[in-house]
């Protein structure tokens, strides 16, 4: 019953002390009359009306069609999609906030329907760790305009971890455990001090919406992480060429 549920079973199993890797969540397809069908779902959304396009436009690109619109006059609207179950992977973030966290969804299993084609549900691309090591603030500080921090200074990292959200849609790997050069050589315009924006801490949950196809989350006792499924930048370079070619 989506990321949630699998997030309360694999939160039970880390706290009695296993460790273990956790894919992106998938679907359970059929075969109906030779045709591939996926399981799809009734969404139904209660939200102010002022947010009626922007939750029209996330659905649309989850292949999500409306059944139904009601005004009720009060500045809310209720609304009834039929969304594929793999597009509500990961929409509940994405939901709320756009609606600041004011609207209200809940879905039930609408049967299957044929394939609805691909569904890109995460824009933004990963920033990678490129080499093992500590990440740095001098390295974080330059990399925070490239998007998002996962971890905060000091953390362990290794090649292939994902760090950060990248702005743009494509993945990149980057330096996190760059040091400042020391110089011997004082200048009162040397140090340029700039602030450090928090990272942004993602709950389990948030991990498994996070991850693409070729991204997995690493549960320990101690730690949740995301990951590329192959760490080896190199290898994961000939893989896209490969990809693109075909």
């Amino acid at each position: 019953r989506g990321e949630l549920a699998l997030a309360v079973l694999v939160e039970q199993m880390r706290r009695e002390g296993y460790e273990l890797t956790v894919g992106k969540p998938q679907v359970v397809t059929r075969e109906v009359n030779g045709k591939l069908h996926e399981p799809m779902e009734r969404l139904t959304i209660d939200a102010p009306e002022d947010f009626l396009g922007t939750i029209t436009e996330l659905l649309a690109g989850r292949k999500g069609r409306m059944e139904s619109m009601t005004n009720h006059g009060t500045g809310w609207v209720r609304m009834e999609f039929i969304v594929p179950a793999r597009g509500l992977i990961g929409f509940r973030t994405d939901f709320l906030t756009e609606t600041r966290g004011t609207g209200i969804a809940h879905h039930i299993s609408e049967g299957y329907e044929p394939w609805n084609g691909e569904i890109r549900s995460r824009q933004s691309g990963s920033l990678v760790a490129d080499r093992p090591g500590k990440a740095s603030s001098y390295a974080m500080t330059n990399l925070q305009e490239r998007g998002v921090m996962f971890v905060e200074p000091t953390t362990e990292v290794y090649e292939g971890m994902i760090v950060g959200e990248n702005s743009r849609a494509d993945d990149m790997d980057v330096n996190i455990t760059k040091e400042k050069q020391q110089t011997n050589i004082r200048s009162s315009t040397s140090d340029n001090f700039e602030k450090l924006i928090p990272p942004r801490k993602l709950s389990l949950e948030q991990c498994l919406e996070f991850c693409r196809e070729d991204e997995c989350v690493e549960v320990t006792p101690e730690a949740v992480r995301i990951r590329k499924v192959e760490l080896d930048q190199t290898l994961r370079a000939r893989a896209a060429a490969r990809a693109r070619k075909s």
